[in-house]
């Protein structure tokens, strides 16, 4: 126990600052939010929606990137030959509209998810419970989540917990393209949460299918089933981009 107790001593503090200090640094490679330059797009070129593995990329009359599609594999990036879309490192990215989600044309700034509103803020301001259903992903996005437990995020400071049972919960957090084998199980799980409710998807999976999207064994999402209140995008979103939304939801930020 003291080898312990010096070995904290030793650390010093370890926890993340944010959002009351600056975020943590983030790699080199992080791919946030794309940044489209439709000056740069030239007319009848099609390349990054053709490169693009989950049609989140459109070219009609201007070009659009749904982040609830986008894996941020950066395959539009590379295919575009004049650099029209390149990936920034701004991590936020949660919003509270499945149509907020599209960007481009006339929607070029972020619209980042807004608070709660005022009885429901007064419910889950300060205190947020969370049972997690994982509707058949595969443990990227779910093991994600899991370092916002961690010491060095600690995301029980902000009084947001995971637990055990939707008995106990507050909403859900979903992730995976919510699979046939999960469908029946997510509504129960949801119908066993108490009013009033609330429901994040975390992941391209469980906003849109991912890349799973129309495939005959997924649904497509959690969208198609209950009523979403955040969505945050990614593949999967790193802990910083999950906690800014959780944040941002609860008028954090």
């Amino acid at each position: 126990m003291l080898n312990v107790i010096l070995s904290r001593l030793q650390q010093k503090h370890r926890t993340i600052r944010y959002p009351k200090g600056p975020p943590p640094e983030l790699p080199d490679r992080f791919r946030g939010r794309p940044a489209i330059d439709a000056a740069k797009c030239v007319a009848g070129c099609t390349a990054c929606a053709e490169a693009c593995p989950t049609g989140a990329v459109s070219v009609t009359d201007t070009l659009r990137i749904d982040l609830g599609k986008c894996l941020f594999c950066a395959d539009c990036q590379a295919a575009c030959p004049n650099q029209a879309i390149v990936f920034t490192g701004d991590y936020r990215l949660a919003v509270r509209q499945r149509a907020y989600l599209v960007i481009g044309g006339e929607q070029q700034e972020p619209r980042l998810a807004a608070p709660l509103d005022a009885r429901m803020m007064t419910l889950f301001g300060r205190s947020l419970k969370l049972r997690q259903v994982c509707a058949g992903g595969c443990n990227a996005c779910e093991a994600d989540i899991n370092v916002l437990g961690t010491v060095g995020w600690d995301l029980g400071r902000f009084g947001i917990q995971v637990v055990a049972s939707p008995r106990h919960a507050d909403g859900l957090l979903i992730t995976g393209p919510v699979t046939q084998n999960m469908l029946l199980g997510l509504r129960k799980t949801y119908d066993a949460v108490a009013e009033p409710k609330l429901v994040i998807v975390s992941g391209a999976c469980a906003i849109s299918g991912g890349p799973y999207i129309d495939h005959a064994q997924v649904d497509n999402g959690a969208g198609e089933t209950l009523p979403v209140d955040l969505y945050i995008p990614g593949c999967p979103p790193h802990p910083l981009t999950i906690l800014d939304g959780l944040l941002r939801l609860l008028g954090r930020i």
